[in-house]
């Protein structure tokens, strides 16, 4: 039986069609129903109350990303990362608003950060494989995308990050194999299939 995404996120979070609960079920529903910013300022009572909830600092930098308010977002991890210098949820988070103004240094910087506390932290390295490719850094994104499909080596998303490199490289044959292994793991990825179709 199917169920539709938004149905399966409420029950995911705990959240019935009958009502909300609480602010932080409120927010939740409107970001289901694409409404960032009314559940971003939701945060905002809480956060005057208690300046140090970083889980409502976490949240609000959440849905103003989302909203498109980077400044925001980046203001909000920044606390939360002052308050909890040992968050690895408000280093990796502080790189989507960065990555979104094509800041790249600096998303790498917050990327690294995170991976000096753990290592093969995937969100962190997938941060750091977008800014390598925003630098164009070809060599390196295509070293750092073979060392971390060694470790997550049933992904694709690591893979079309490879292939991306071995093009730029000129490694067209090597690419193609890349792609090849994307569909194996996901048949429906879009850019691996537009390759192999304009490549055969």
């Amino acid at each position: 039986m199917k169920i539709s995404t938004r149905l399966a996120i409420c029950l995911l979070l705990g959240l019935s069609g009958a009502g909300r609960a609480d602010v932080w079920s409120e927010s939740v529903e409107l970001e289901i129903n694409g409404q960032y910013n009314n559940a971003a300022k939701l945060m905002d009572p809480l956060l005057d109350q208690q300046p140090s909830n970083e889980f409502a600092r976490l949240r609000r930098g959440w849905l103003n990303y989302l909203a498109g308010n980077y400044n925001s977002s980046q203001t909000d991890y920044k606390l939360a990362l002052h308050a909890n210098p040992l968050s690895l949820d408000a280093q990796i988070g502080m790189t989507l608003p960065l990555l979104a103004q094509q800041r790249w240094k600096e998303a790498a910087v917050f990327s690294r950060q995170a991976l000096q506390v753990s290592p093969w932290n995937y969100y962190a390295h997938l941060r750091l494989i977008l800014a390598e490719e925003g630098q164009q850094q070809w060599q390196i994104l295509l070293d750092h995308t073979r060392q971390l499909h060694q470790r997550y080596p049933a992904d694709a998303t690591v893979l079309v990050y490879h292939a991306r490199a071995q093009l730029w490289l000129g490694q067209k044959n090597e690419a193609r194999n890349t792609y090849q292994q994307v569909l194996q793991r996901a048949p429906g990825n879009l850019e691996a299939q537009a390759y192999l179709q304009g490549d055969s």
